[in-house]
């Protein structure tokens, strides 16, 4: 039985292996059974999970596969019978067009601020409508993660081994490098210029409750403002040990306010509970400059320019600091 992520294809290349190598014929099936589990929400994903999907040749391994699932029928758990390759396709189906929504929210975003609108009442409106759905469609640095730029890609290459290019798959992830470059050059514009500027940044990890820094935006982000000059003072809950280890250039620290100590401008790159309720005046009073690039749309702008800062976030437009006197 196969629960990883695999190539469409390798069920049935498992079993021709297996038969190639046994000494004597022994019948046997070829089960792919594809986990949905979140990180940081795995007990729960798979103790109640939208949907399991079981692909299988012979009605022998579905009777032995929904046997095993039996405590799901309880709570009503759909159960998906197909075969080995549609089950293998939608696993990868389903972590492309998340990625996509992301992407397509990516873009909506770009252009709100080209158009002056508000990309978070733009992905309400949206989410409202119970055929599109509010998740995934938060606008920010692109997507990272163990999956969706692994899956993403691995359904691209499937394509274009079977000529047929996968044109929307490969368009989200295109949007996912440039949007990156975006947020570079909305940090390089917000402090005019990297050379010699101290960047405070929030947050290494691709998500908040995980530690995980594949494909993370912020490492990515971080290295090219490295690259240009910047320093980094650095900080998350989870990740910052590891993050210096892959990126030693960055300077560790143990909250936030310590990274924020004659930065330049904060940059919060993960949305950990624990940046949700800054303490603006705190801030003010041992940065260099009070400047918040708000990359994941945390904050209300009007409040952070209340507090005499200047917000820049992604789809939205930047607001200037208010004076305090």
């Amino acid at each position: 039985m196969t629960k990883s992520t695999v190539p469409v294809g390798t069920g049935h290349k498992l079993r021709e292996v297996i038969k190639q190598t046994q000494k004597e014929p022994i019948r046997f099936d070829v089960v792919s059974n594809p986990e949905f589990l979140r990180e940081g929400s795995a007990i729960e994903d798979f103790m109640r999970p939208n949907r399991v999907v079981i692909g299988a040749d012979s009605d022998q391994a579905v009777a032995i596969m929904k046997d095993l699932y039996r405590p799901l029928y309880l709570i009503e758990t759909p159960i998906v019978v197909t075969d080995v390759p549609t089950a293998e396709l939608i696993k990868y189906a389903s972590n492309a067009f998340l990625a996509t929504k992301i992407s397509f929210i990516n873009e909506i975003a770009n252009l709100c601020e080209k158009v002056g609108a508000n990309v978070q009442m733009v992905a309400k409106g949206m989410g409202l409508d119970h055929r599109i759905g509010s998740k995934f469609l938060h606008a920010g640095p692109g997507f990272g993660g163990s999956c969706f730029p692994k899956d993403l890609a691995a359904l691209i290459q499937t394509g274009e081994r079977h000529g047929y290019p996968m044109q929307i798959a490969s368009a989200a992830s295109r949007v996912n490098d440039v949007q990156r470059e975006r947020m570079i050059d909305k940090i390089r514009e917000a402090v005019g210029g990297l050379k010699g500027k101290t960047l405070a940044m929030l947050g290494l990890s691709f998500k908040p409750n995980t530690n995980d820094l594949r494909e993370a935006p912020a490492l990515a982000i971080g290295r090219e403002l490295l690259a240009e000059g910047a320093s980094i003072r650095a900080y998350d809950p989870e990740a910052l040990t590891e993050a210096c280890q892959m990126l030693p250039e960055l300077q560790p620290c143990r909250d936030t306010y310590h990274a924020a100590e004659g930065a330049d401008a904060l940059v919060l790159m993960t949305e950990w509970n624990v940046f949700r309720n800054l303490d603006f005046e705190k801030l003010k009073s041992i940065m260099r400059a009070p400047v918040l690039l708000d990359l994941r749309n945390v904050y209300d702008p009007e409040r952070v320019g209340a507090a005499g800062f200047k917000h820049v976030s992604v789809g939205r437009m930047a607001k200037s600091p208010k004076s305090t006197r």
